[in-house]
């Protein structure tokens, strides 16, 4: 599963914030400049919900940044606000893939689910029937993963609102891929998945390609698997971030799925695979070290 080719038009960005109020940095249009002075979500089709912490007046504005992981042999454009997932093609193609419709029914959907003891769900896709659209036939549950960052980007946007342009190749931020990222993310996996799983439903984590790469350069994915196993209450559903070059934008275009049960998001919390535990002896050698 993939989407189209990637544009060899592809803007070249470094280290600086690509898209901004949902408009690609280079895009200097009327309604790009327009969003950004009214701090408009084009995927909310409202307010950006980020503020600053210091003046919450003021929204952060910031959907993806660029950054070159040392996982990854290149830079790439990194989701950093979960609302940039709110396209309607992607909307589209998880109904159709997860809970396809007849002349008899529809598709609805529910935000900000409450789950109890296990918080809320962003979305609840629900299929209902077209004579009682309250009347809820099959549902799955969907959670959007953005990765985090370390430091700020600020001064990067200051620079861009003042002159649409940065003067640097690089800023003080980073991707926290380990902490708001991976064990942010599975904490949320294994609480959510054991309390949907308990009803026999499935929940879906939609994530970035790129997060998925750290996951398995970093932690013991084995338990990860084609999806084809029909009793597994937890997908991972992935998406590119590809370049649009009629439209000026990126897009986030169908990757990979992969599922899971609780044992295999037991084994991610766990961290390395067992074969790259330190051994006894060696951890014994480092007491000695320290004794004092």
């Amino acid at each position: 599963m993939a989407g189209g080719d990637k544009k060899l038009a592809e803007p070249v960005f470094t280290n600086h914030p690509v898209e901004y109020f949902g408009h690609a940095y280079i895009d200097h249009s009327d309604l790009a400049k327009k969003n950004q002075a009214a701090q408009h979500c084009p995927f909310l089709d409202s307010e950006c919900k980020k503020p600053r912490k210091s003046e919450p007046h003021i929204k952060v504005g910031i959907c993806t940044i660029g950054d070159k992981p040392q996982f990854l042999a290149q830079r790439v454009p990194v989701v950093i606000c979960p609302y940039r997932y709110h396209i309607q093609t992607l909307f589209d193609y998880l109904a159709t893939h997860y809970l396809p419709t007849d002349h008899n029914s529809l598709i609805r959907w529910a935000p900000e689910v409450d789950l109890g003891l296990g918080g809320s769900v962003d979305f609840v896709m629900a299929r209902c029937k077209k004579t009682s659209p309250s009347t809820i036939d099959d549902f799955i549950c969907i959670e959007f993963q953005a990765a985090g960052t370390t430091g700020t980007p600020w001064k990067a946007v200051q620079e861009f609102q003042a002159s649409r342009r940065f003067a640097s190749t690089s800023y003080p931020y980073g991707i926290n891929w380990a902490n708001e990222f991976a064990k942010t993310m599975m904490q949320q996996v294994y609480k959510k998945g054991m309390v949907i799983g308990s009803w026999n439903k499935r929940i879906i984590f939609v994530l970035q390609d790129v997060g998925m790469t750290y996951l398995r350069e970093s932690y013991d994915v084995s338990g990860l698997h084609d999806p084809i196993e029909a009793a597994d209450p937890i997908q991972f559903f992935t998406v590119k971030m590809e370049w649009k070059d009629s439209d000026k934008v990126w897009s986030p275009v169908p990757s990979e799925i992969v599922s899971t049960d609780l044992e295999g998001v037991r084994k991610i919390l766990a961290g390395s695979a067992s074969g790259e535990y330190i051994t006894l002896d060696k951890f014994v050698a480092n007491i000695t070290r320290r004794l004092r």
